[in-house]
């Protein structure tokens, strides 16, 4: 029987772990190496070793209604979307009314997680941490990994002929926190990813010239969708999902792409992806688009070579006395802590999780990494209901299938992914086809049938608007009695 559970991380995803133990009567211990819980969410000014690090100006992707945890809404009078101090006071908030914060250990770091000599019969693990430069061991029944995969910056230096020689200064974007230090310089950002294209405008405000570098281009979206309305509230919805798996397939992709371009045109602007039907993640920022019509943001091909003050792109053109390259090439995941990384990578040095969250080799199901999974939703609900599966696995509650079949399962999706995504070593999935498949595991998907017959009002809610966090509270274990009510209130909490 699973009662010990050793959480790493105190993030979204960690408090989310906790809360889920407890309700369902297990001891958790989370480990956390700051001072403070928060994760990815808690700004500092310096970029800290082994934690997550974000700029001072950060902004959520996901409008409040769609990003909150399920049982826990954002108060009415916030924006939609927040600045990161605000998300961060958001969970400290959860963690009070959840009484979370005894269970957690600060200035903790996890060293190692390794099985017990027993764990064929127990699933047991030993788990090694360091606080004040002493070490402890403890073992625990099971282990939730939430540390995250924004940690450890991906430097593809070796791809980038001639940086040895570049006279200017360098750095990945992860050291990056405002722009006044780069005023009048001459900048070129590397990838056109959330935070590349963020970077970019910000910086574009003070240097005197912002070129952005882009290898395959990308769907590029604004927050402000039709009508003014977040984007999410429109686009994540149970129709548009149905609808777009039983449409023909060359239908869907033009749907898609025109959907894309009905603000402005991506090509007109150098933006548009190699692969224009992949579904792949779009960038969410309002001003790109703009910053490039006023010429202070520059679209650029990929680099072919650094020289000492110049570099050359791919397409022969060559940009001199560049003084600052901020490379903003994404990040590895990485368990340091595991003493067998096959464990979380048994294929290929790829992750191989069965539901994206569960090794499927392992002889005990007792470990979940959660948060290791990215869809055009919310990353708080996904964890949060990730935690709740996972939960339910370690109880025997939720029965797992032979390991050949966990593993066919992990085989399939990875060949929608490549034709929807275009990407093997991709996270990526679709929001709500995931959340439903946890959601079905565990009993807490909702029954479109029998809300139409007993509460129609509810059932065109819940299947034509957004695929808000609530609708996972409305029925079986779990159930929040204030699920409904969020639903049918959503929009005036938006409009407010």
């Amino acid at each position: 029987m699973v009662r010990r559970v050793a959480v790493v991380g105190a993030g979204v995803s960690g408090l989310a772990a906790i809360k889920c133990c407890l309700e369902q009567g297990l001891e958790p211990t989370c480990f956390e190496q700051s001072e403070d819980i928060g994760g990815l969410w808690r700004y500092s000014d310096q970029a800290e070793e082994g934690r997550a690090s974000i700029y001072r100006t950060v902004f959520t992707n996901s409008c409040k209604e769609m990003m909150c945890y399920s049982d826990f809404p954002f108060p009415d009078d916030h924006p939609n979307y927040m600045h990161n101090a605000r998300l961060q006071t958001y969970i400290c908030k959860y963690a009070e009314h959840f009484d979370l914060l005894r269970h957690i250990q600060f200035k903790t770091l996890v060293t190692k997680v390794k099985k017990h000599p027993d764990f064929s019969v127990t699933g047991q693990w030993e788990v090694v941490t360091r606080r004040d430069g002493k070490e402890e061991m403890a073992v625990f029944d099971a282990v939730m990994v939430c540390s995250g995969h924004h940690v450890y910056p991906n430097l593809p230096l070796a791809e980038f002929p001639g940086i040895q020689k570049f006279k200017g200064f360098y750095f990945h974007s992860r050291e990056y926190k405002e722009p006044e230090k780069f005023r009048g310089k001459k900048v070129l950002v590397i990838g056109l990813g959330n935070s590349g294209c963020d970077i970019a405008v910000e910086l574009s405000t003070v240097a005197s010239q912002v070129y952005l570098s882009s290898r395959s281009g990308s769907w590029v979206m604004s927050r402000v969708w039709d009508n003014g309305y977040p984007w999410d509230m429109l686009i994540i919805t149970r129709f548009r999902t149905w609808l777009g798996n039983i449409l023909p397939r060359a239908l869907s992709d033009w749907l898609y792409v025109r959907g894309m371009n009905r603000f402005f045109k991506h090509e007109n602007f150098g933006l548009m992806p190699l692969n224009k039907t992949s579904r792949k993640e779009p960038v969410f920022n309002d001003d790109l688009p703009s910053r490039i019509a006023c010429g202070v943001v520059v679209m650029k091909p990929n680099v072919k070579e650094f020289r000492e003050t110049s570099v050359l792109f791919q397409d022969g053109t060559v940009q001199d006395d560049v003084d600052v390259v901020v490379f903003a090439t994404g990040y590895s995941y990485s368990y340091p802590f595991m003493e067998d990384d096959s464990i979380i990578k048994s294929r290929d040095n790829q992750v191989t999780l069965y539901k994206g969250i569960l090794p499927p080799h392992l002889e005990k199901p007792t470990m979940a990494v959660i948060g290791l999974v990215q869809s055009l939703g919310p990353i708080i609900p996904t964890a949060d209901l990730q935690c709740r599966w996972a939960v339910k696995v370690f109880q025997g509650q939720c029965m797992l299938p032979p390991v050949s079949e966990m593993m066919d399962d992990i085989d399939e999706k990875m060949g929608k992914k490549l034709k929807w995504y275009g990407n093997s070593t991709t996270l990526q999935t679709d929001y709500i086809t995931y959340m439903d498949e946890l959601a079905s595991a565990i009993g807490v998907k909702p029954n479109m049938l029998k809300l139409l017959l007993t509460d129609p009002r509810l059932a065109l809610e819940v299947f034509f608007g957004p695929c808000s966090p609530y609708q996972f509270r409305l029925t079986g274990e779990g159930k929040w009695s204030g699920a409904r009510k969020a639903i049918l209130t959503q929009w005036d909490r938006t409009l407010r």
